[in-house]
């Protein structure tokens, strides 16, 4: 049959040709008569997928069409699909790629309905763009097995490489290792820099080790910063050991990100097969817990997986449900350990400590279970049990007449996330009715740096409650001067690693004076954590660190041993003190010795000198020797009654402050003394210890107060009496001075004066040349030259300068035909002058 290709048939007249160049599928017709299979009509859609007009394609043979058979059904290539739609007349689909960069086509191929039974038979054939659909189901599959982030093998792909590993491994006697590969700080970055950097990072990561790796090992990525390995035919472990080594030196080397040069190091833990495990799941599992004992090292380490491995796992797995059952069943206790104020040098906090006494292996310190509760989500719970033991202590210890301490309580990251944590501080504060600043919460640098805005959010409620909030471990992580502004903190803690040092490093030495000044700038108080000798202590006081905490000054104790510490009265040598003070003295005056007693083992407790008399005589001998702060006296005493005693004190020892404890009811003595201003307060018999105490504590503020304006005052007299002698001396030198420059400026102008009236011409020259002086009668000499004065001298008098060289000595010149004899006379061989003094003469005249 011949083909008109100049004028293509068209399968349908009228309304049915324009549907068939609509049509947004490809569509052919094909000739199914002939085994060519003639193309015998296309509409437009189909001329755009092809690329080709429809004179192009029209009258080719359409089995050119499907040379490269779809990658999805590799068997049915275009040519079989026609041949079998020509002679079953089933529809048949199918999908096809011309070449790589053709679109992906789904072809639907059924008999065309024939118009006439004398016509040859022909084919429908209808082409839709898939390549879209295609390619996201590419994707999908991918994805399906490999990591999105880093493209390596994900959990089911490795399951199945390891399993044929294993597989292979047993059929030729070989061996399989399985490595869990984790960074070392991982979460640092991600905190510091942001998640984008720590994607950054594991791509690098993945580069690197799929680059130690051979064609038949896999790497895959499981989550988080882990990644696995299978490493396939493996002869021994030294092998395995050196491909470790090798990916850890090549994670040792820098990474650039964001800008920036990162270090990173990695821990590896092992497990081979056969040795170890028989399967997949349990030798992934040894390999993990290998991990776990490089962490546990301190990172940076290759551990093989050992069989006591697996029992320290069932231990930690025991342990942590041992924990669950501690926290129900009161085996968790608190101990405290004592903070010191280096200005008073007593206890000013403590730091509540959780300790674990299990029934069978005793006292369990922190760094043990702690790691364990962190592991089992168990801090949150933890952290809300030290809060309600630290109250109920601290109300026990009100309860027993102590003074009051602050407790500082530690905070683990996840409970400082929790938002019921300013709601729990509140309900604490409101059962106990404890002052809010009697709490401090010690919250570490990674739990405000890991999200900074929620922190905001978190330390406003927190600090609206009135509690303490504190910096704990600063110095080993961010360190951050911007985040040390933004959160409104009381008080930081230097590390115990850095404090350790001080003594013997001289960087750590100079970074602890930083922290420490940097702090108070920002209006913080610091405290030293780990504070082990008298030298660091005293190292601290010179440098103005405000508290001190650490075996030094006091160990962790039970809460029996904190109130005895408390009523002892515990406290820093004085020696130690951050500013050194005179003691405080207090004399006590009662002439019943049991009173007296009473009062000093009240008293002893704060740090006074104490002095004591049983008369009023026997007070004033005691003042006549002794410099003393603040009295207290009995009224009723025999030989003189404590109003005239505290009379004669105050005429005689202005300064102390006087206080009258007395159980005597006639006041008249006692208010006529007090008007006097002889007595600053009356208390009476018998006192409220606490009330007493802060009395007292009152009296020596005042006279504390009182003792600084003093001295103040006094060293500003001084300064300014030192100031006014300075100005003094200056006026003096000053005026002596304007006296010199007045006595010289007379005595210049009467040289000046004089020599105007010299016969002699006489020309003065600075020490530039420059004429500063001229008397009348040289300018009459010079009266033809002009302006003479302030100019320079070898310009303007080119006759004083033979052969240019500046007059010196005596020689002789002529001036306007006359003769003329020239002396100069350097000045300043007896005084300050500069210059020259230049005299002109006439010569004398010769027979």
């Amino acid at each position: 049959m011949e083909l008109d290709t100049a004028h293509p048939p068209r399968p349908l007249p009228g309304a049915a040709e324009a549907a068939w160049d609509a049509c947004a599928n490809g569509v052919l017709l094909v000739g199914a008569g002939e085994a060519a299979f003639p193309i015998l009509a296309v509409n437009p859609a189909f001329c755009r997928l092809q690329r080709r007009t429809d004179a192009e394609l029209i009258g080719t043979s359409a089995l050119a069409l499907g040379d490269a058979p779809g990658e999805a059904q590799p068997d049915n290539s275009l040519a079989v699909a026609l041949h079998a739609v020509a002679g079953a007349g089933a529809t048949h689909t199918l999908l096809l790629r011309a070449s790589a960069s053709a679109p992906w086509c789904r072809w639907t191929i059924s008999v065309a309905p024939a118009a006439s039974a004398a016509l040859a038979p022909q084919l429908l054939c209808i082409v839709e763009d898939v390549t879209e659909l295609q390619e996201q189901q590419a994707l999908l599959a991918h994805l399906s097995s490999h990591d999105a982030l880093t493209g390596l093998a994900n959990r089911a792909l490795f399951n199945e490489r390891l399993q044929a590993a294993m597989t292979q491994a047993h059929s030729r006697a070989g061996g399989v290792a399985v490595l869990c590969l984790a960074l070392d700080g991982f979460n640092l970055v991600n905190e510091s820099l942001g998640y984008v950097a720590g994607d950054q990072l594991l791509i690098s990561v993945a580069m690197r080790v799929q680059g130690c790796m051979r064609p038949q090992d896999t790497l895959s990525r499981h989550g988080g910063n882990e990644f696995v390995l299978v490493l396939a035919d493996v002869t021994d472990s030294a092998q395995v050991h050196a491909v470790c080594e090798h990916i850890v030196r090549v994670i040792g080397a820098p990474f650039p990100v964001i800008g920036q040069s990162l270090h990173a190091g990695c821990s590896i833990g092992i497990a081979r097969y056969p040795q170890d495990a028989g399967d997949g799941v349990t030798l992934l599992r040894y390999a993990d817990m290998a991990l776990s004992h490089a962490r546990d090292l301190g990172g940076n380490q290759l551990q093989f997986f050992a069989p006591e491995m697996n029992q320290r796992t069932t231990e930690r797995a025991q342990m942590e449900a041992a924990l669950r059952v501690a926290l129900t069943e009161g085996q968790l206790q608190l101990q405290y350990q004592p903070m010191a104020d280096l200005q008073q040098g007593a206890i000013c906090a403590l730091e509540a400590l959780v300790r674990w006494q299990h029934p069978v292996m005793g006292l369990i310190p922190a760094g043990r279970f702690i790691p364990l509760a962190e592991a089992a989500g168990l801090t949150v719970a933890l952290g809300y049990w030290s809060l309600r033991r630290a109250v109920e202590d601290m109300v026990a210890w009100r309860a027993a007449g102590l003074p009051p301490v602050r407790v500082a309580i530690n905070i683990s990251p996840k409970q400082f996330r929790d938002v019921a944590l300013p709601e729990a501080v509140a309900d604490a504060l409101a059962q106990s009715g404890l002052p809010p600043l009697q709490i401090s919460l010690e919250i570490t640098e990674a739990a405000l740096m890991q999200d900074p805005q929620a922190s905001d959010a978190t330390l406003a409620q927190l600090k609206a409650l009135g509690v303490g909030l504190t910096l704990d471990d600063f110095g080993t992580g961010y360190s951050s001067l911007n985040y040390l502004k933004r959160f409104p903190l009381d008080l930081v803690k230097i590390d115990c690693g850095l404090t350790g040092n001080i003594v013997t490093g001289a960087d750590d030495a100079a970074l602890v004076k930083t922290i420490i000044s940097m702090a108070h700038h920002l209006g913080i108080e610091v405290a030293a954590e780990g504070v082990e000798t008298e030298a660091q202590c005293d190292f601290l006081r010179r440098n103005m660190c405000d508290q001190i905490q650490g075996y030094f000054f006091g160990k962790p104790c039970d809460r029996d041993h904190v109130a005895s510490l408390l009523a002892s009265g515990h406290a820093v040598p004085p020696h130690l003190l951050r500013i050194q003070k005179l003691p405080r003295t207090l004399l006590l005056v009662d002439d019943e010795q049991n009173i007296v007693s009473a009062l000093k083992r009240l008293l002893r407790r704060d740090g006074y000198q104490i002095l004591s008399a049983n008369s009023g005589q026997e007070g004033l001998d005691v003042l006549a020797a002794n410099a003393v702060d603040v009295i207290v006296s009995d009224q009723r005493m025999p030989g003189m009654i404590g109003a005239d005693f505290l009379r004669a004190a105050k005429n005689l020892y202005p300064d102390t402050i006087r206080i009258m404890l007395s159980g005597y009811t006639e006041l008249q003595s006692v208010t006529d003394a007090v008007n006097e201003g002889a007595i600053f307060k009356f208390l009476t018999k018998p006192w409220d210890d606490e009330q007493l105490r802060t009395h007292i504590a009152e009296a020596f503020r005042l006279k504390e107060i009182a003792d600084d304006n003093d001295r103040l005052h006094l060293e500003l007299r001084t300064a300014n009496h030192e100031l006014a002698a300075a100005n003094r001396r200056m006026e003096d030198v000053l005026r002596l001075k304007q006296q010199q420059i007045t006595r010289d400026e007379i005595s210049l102008n009467v040289a000046r004066e004089l020599l105007q009236f010299v016969p002699l011409a006489v020309i003065g020259l600075d020490d530039e040349g420059m004429v500063a002086f001229v008397n009348n009668a040289a300018e009459r000499v010079f009266r033809q030259n002009g302006a003479i004065l302030g100019n320079e001298a070898q310009i303007v008098l080119p006759e004083l300068f033979p052969d240019g060289l500046a007059p010196s000595g005596s020689h002789q010149v002529y001036i306007g035909g006359r003769c003329f004899q020239v002396v100069a006379h350097p000045m300043g061989a007896n005084s300050q002058s500069r210059g020259s003094l230049i005299t002109i003469s006439a010569c004398e005249e010769t027979v």
